[in-house]
C-alpha cells in the first residue's frame, strides 16, 4: 500500500512529523530533497511539505494533485502562504497547534473507503424492558444481512452485551483497553482488536467492576465505527451519562423500548425527555401489554418503530448462552427485519441527514 509522503530536510520537523504519524498508526515515505519526491508525488495518498523544502518543490513544478499540505513551525509568516500557493497545497498546518488535525489527515489518507456507519441507539423505557436483547438481535440481524456491524455496550451495569451472544469468554479488546487511548482510533485496528462473529464485532466490558466510559472514548469509538462499519448498534443505560449523551448525538435513530402498561409509559416518558435533549429521531418499540400500542405512542408523542410480542423460550435460550433466537417466524426476527429494511432505504437516510443540518 502506498504511504503518505513527507518532503523536508529539517530533522527537528521530521521528528515531529514521524511522531504525529505514529499517533495515527501510519508509516511514511520521506524525501529529504525535492528531487527525491518526484517518483512518489502522484501515487502517495497524501503529501506533506515542510516549509524548508517548499521553494525547492515549487521549482520542481510538480503536477497538481489533491491532499497536499504545507507544514510550518513559524507563526503568522506571510511568506508561508506564498509557498502554499506555489506548491499547489490545499492548506497550511502550523505546529504544534494543529497536531490533532494532522493526525486525522494522516489517518484519513490511509484508511479504506468510508462505509455507511448508520448508528442505532437502543434504550429501555424501564428496567427489564428488553432493550439489550433488542440491541443484540438488531446487531445479529444486521450481520446476517452481510452488513459489517459493530455492537457497543454502553451500559457499565448492564451485565454485559457479550453475554447475550454467548461471547463473554471470547478473546479480544474490551472497553478498559480503549478508554486510556486519546484521539482518533483507526477503524481497521478497532475491527481487528474486537471479538467478532463473522460480520459482527462486539465491544463490551470486562467482567467485574466496570468503570464509566469517558465521553471522549465513546466519541473515538463511534467515529471509527461510522467510518469502518455499515451498522453500529449501541446499547444505552437508562440513566444517561456523558458517554451515552455522546452516542445519542451521533445516532441515526434511537429506539425506546416501552412496555405497554401505565408505569411503563410513565417511566418511558421521563426517559424520553432526557433522550430528546441530545437527539431528534426517537421511535418506540412497544412490548405488548394491557395498553393498545397506538395509545402508547400517542401518549409519548413519538412514532412507532414496531411491536414486540412475547417470544416463547427466549429467556431459556439466553440463559443457555445462546444468541437471541431469530428464526424467520419469531417476533424478534420480524421486528428486526422490518426496522432494518426501513433503515436501509434512501428516504430514511436522507431524512436523518436533513435533520442533522
Amino acid at each position: 500500500m502506498n504511504r503518505p509522503l513527507i518532503v523536508t530536510h529539517d530533522e527537528d520537523l521530521l521528528d515531529d512529523l514521524l511522531r504525529i504519524a505514529a499517533a495515527a498508526g501510519v508509516e511514511l515515505d520521506v524525501a529529504h530533497a525535492a528531487v527525491h519526491a518526484r517518483p512518489f508525488w502522484t501515487r502517495a495518498p497524501m503529501v506533506v511539505v515542510g516549509d524548508d523544502a517548499a521553494d525547492a518543490v515549487a521549482r520542481m513544478a510538480p503536477p497538481p494533485r489533491d491532499r497536499v499540505l504545507l507544514v510550518t513551525k513559524r507563526e503568522d509568516d506571510a511568506a508561508t502562504w506564498r509557498r502554499c500557493v506555489a506548491i499547489g497545497a490545499q492548506g497550511v498546518v502550523e505546529l504544534p497547534a494543529a497536531e490533532r488535525r494532522l493526525v486525522d489527515e494522516f489517518a484519513d489518507a490511509v484508511e479504506p473507503v468510508t462505509r455507511a456507519g448508520l448508528t442505532i441507539c437502543v434504550v429501555g423505557g424501564r428496567g427489564g424492558a428488553g432493550a439489550s436483547v433488542l440491541a443484540a438481535a438488531l446487531a445479529v440481524s444486521g450481520s446476517r444481512r452481510r452488513l459489517r456491524t459493530l455492537l457497543v455496550d454502553a451500559d457499565p451495569l448492564g451485565g454485559g452485551i457479550d453475554t447475550l451472544l454467548g461471547q463473554e469468554a471470547a478473546e479480544g479488546a474490551r472497553w478498559s483497553d480503549l478508554v486510556a487511548r486519546e484521539g482518533r482510533i483507526s477503524c481497521t485496528a478497532l475491527h481487528a482488536a474486537l471479538p467478532s462473529i463473522d460480520e459482527l464485532a462486539v465491544l463490551a466490558f470486562h467482567r467485574g467492576s466496570a468503570e464509566a466510559i469517558p465521553a471522549e472514548a465513546m466519541r473515538s469509538v463511534l467515529q471509527a465505527g461510522q467510518r469502518g462499519f455499515d451498522l453500529v448498534v449501541v446499547d444505552l443505560p437508562r440513566h444517561l451519562n456523558p458517554a451515552a449523551a455522546e452516542a445519542l448525538t451521533r445516532a441515526t435513530s434511537t429506539l425506546l423500548v416501552v412496555t405497554a402498561d401505565v408505569r411503563g409509559v410513565l417511566s418511558s416518558g421521563q426517559v424520553l425527555t432526557c433522550l430528546q435533549q441530545h437527539t431528534g429521531d426517537v421511535r418506540a418499540v412497544v412490548r405488548e401489554g394491557v395498553l393498545d400500542e397506538e395509545v402508547v405512542c400517542e401518549s409519548l408523542g413519538i412514532p412507532r418503530a414496531g411491536i414486540l410480542s412475547d417470544q416463547p423460550r427466549l429467556a431459556l435460550a439466553l440463559n443457555r448462552g445462546d444468541p437471541p433466537p431469530l428464526g424467520s417466524r419469531t417476533p424478534l426476527a420480524r421486528l428486526c427485519a422490518t426496522f432494518l429494511g426501513n433503515l436501509l432505504t434512501p428516504q430514511f437516510v436522507s431524512s436523518f441527514e436533513g435533520g442533522k443540518r
